[in-house]
């Protein structure tokens, strides 16, 4: 077929058609940085999550440990069951366990804080890998960062007339328990996760 553009209009347009093919192959290149990038920050999200569970669930630990050495000392267990006492002595080693085995380091926290009166941890972390090479300058030393609030919260009601020397009916998140001071045993104690929800803040 014989085209009907002058020759040089055809030759004009030879250098239209490189330029639109580089702007369409760069917008390709600045796309795929752009989900580098985002790659890079879900993962240091899903990192922090980690560690700022890890933390709270190591906390928990600490108050089951706690309520069952208060239960069987006679002390007064009220405190342990609603969350307070605690004082995170295992949480760092937790959270830089759990961002570790998210290829990230924990670079502030565990911080410990208080999400609707509950006690909570939260942790920054940073990602060990870079974004990588991109059309974008500096990526490929850029390392993603994010941060996450775990909380940790007590499913337990105590009724108001309660007396920690006595026998106590609980309510768990609609789950009965009894807890009987003068007849107790360490293995009486369910599972930490009956007593205590493990959650990220919202």
């Amino acid at each position: 077929m014989r085209s009907f553009l002058p020759s040089g209009d055809r030759g004009s347009t030879l250098p239209i058609y490189i330029w639109l093919t580089a702007i369409l192959l760069f917008a390709a290149l600045a796309f795929f940085a752009f989900a580098q990038a985002a790659s890079a920050r879900n993962g240091a999200q899903s990192a922090a999550d980690a560690a700022a569970l890890a933390a709270a669930q190591s906390s928990r630990d600490e108050l089951m440990n706690g309520l069952g050495e208060a239960i069987d000392g006679g002390d007064d267990w009220f405190g342990w069951l609603e969350g307070q006492n605690v004082a995170g002595a295992n949480a760092q080693a937790a959270a830089g366990q759990l961002a570790a085995e998210n290829d990230a380091d924990v670079i502030a926290g565990p911080e410990a804080t208080q999400v609707n009166g509950f006690p909570g941890y939260r942790v920054e972390v940073r990602t060990r890998y870079t974004v990588g090479d991109t059309v974008i300058p500096g990526t490929e030393n850029k390392h993603a960062t994010a941060h996450a609030t775990a909380v940790v919260q007590p499913r337990c009601e105590i009724p108001a007339d309660a007396d920690f020397k006595e026998a106590v009916q609980l309510n768990c998140d609609g789950t009965p328990f009894e807890i009987d001071p003068e007849d107790f045993d360490l293995e009486d104690l369910p599972d930490a996760s009956a007593l205590f929800s493990v959650h990220l803040a919202d």
